[in-house]
């Protein structure tokens, strides 16, 4: 979910780590709490482009392409404000595209948050450095009810605020 001034913007269908929740080196998690962007990667690059060590490869995968799941499209790269996620920037957790779309909205990362190509895309031209992303436990409310009833949801809730405002994951 994408909030600016408080008000709920966009709603992007995610994937969190397969390996649980926690902040440790070498757990495979995602962290939990509040967060900010520290570096943004990937301007222009085109969608799909690979990423290997936060550098452009030029190879350019399309959405659900078989084989490995690399990083792609663009990097936010985030910067734990908690004591329960200090070590996630040093860990290397980020927002970032992913080729494996078709594993969004359940867990399937090795502890960042995934997003779709064109989503994390547009999210990345709407945010500056600085802003607040919220990892929740719980799920977001789904767009669309009927969504739910197909048992489709989040796998974790992940709110990022483009203000000072409070952000929640109530609306």
């Amino acid at each position: 979910m994408f909030k600016k001034d408080g008000k709920t913007e966009f709603r992007f269908p995610v994937s969190t780590s397969r390996f649980g929740i926690g902040d440790r080196f070498g757990s495979y998690a995602t962290p939990l709490g509040k967060f900010f962007v520290r570096m943004k990667i990937g301007s222009g690059q085109p969608l799909g482009e690979v990423f290997h060590a936060r550098t452009p490869t030029g190879e350019v995968l399309k959405p659900n392409a078989p084989g490995r799941d690399p990083i792609v499209t663009r990097i936010l790269w985030l910067e734990g404000a908690e004591p329960g996620n200090r070590n996630a920037f040093n860990r290397g957790i980020y927002i970032h595209g992913t080729p494996q779309e078709k594993l969004l909205g359940r867990p399937a990362s090795y502890g960042c948050i995934r997003m779709r190509s064109s989503d994390v895309a547009a999210l990345f031209d709407r945010v500056v450095t600085g802003t607040t992303v919220r990892i929740i436990p719980d799920h977001l409310p789904s767009v669309n009810p009927l969504l739910r009833d197909f048992g489709i949801s989040y796998s974790h809730g992940f709110i990022a605020s483009h203000s000072g405002s409070p952000e929640s994951a109530s609306e």
